[in-house]
């Protein structure tokens, strides 16, 4: 992900459901970059697609609602978002 976004919240968003990995990937790029977001895919399958995002809460939220609704080939049935945080956070 670029550097501008490592100072804001940072979150790892995990997609289940019967996804078309070869139609819903392109979309979800194109949604997190309308919305500003920094986003690196990690895992796609036909059931599972795992991404790092990266920006303003609430525009996370906006990413989460467009996903689950999504284009009409797929068919989300849950997502999962946990926080990413820094080593250096932690300590």
């Amino acid at each position: 992900m670029p550097d501008q976004h490592l100072s804001l919240p940072q979150e790892r968003m995990t997609i289940i459901g019967e996804l078309d990995s070869a139609s819903f990937v392109p979309w979800i790029q194109r949604h997190a970059a309308k919305l500003g977001l920094s986003h690196a895919l990690s895992h796609t399958s036909a059931d599972r697609i795992e991404l790092l995002i990266a920006g303003a809460p609430e525009l996370i939220d906006m990413m989460e609602m467009g996903c689950s609704l999504g284009p009409i080939d797929v068919w989300v049935e849950t997502i999962l978002r946990r926080p990413i945080v820094d080593d250096e956070k932690q300590r």
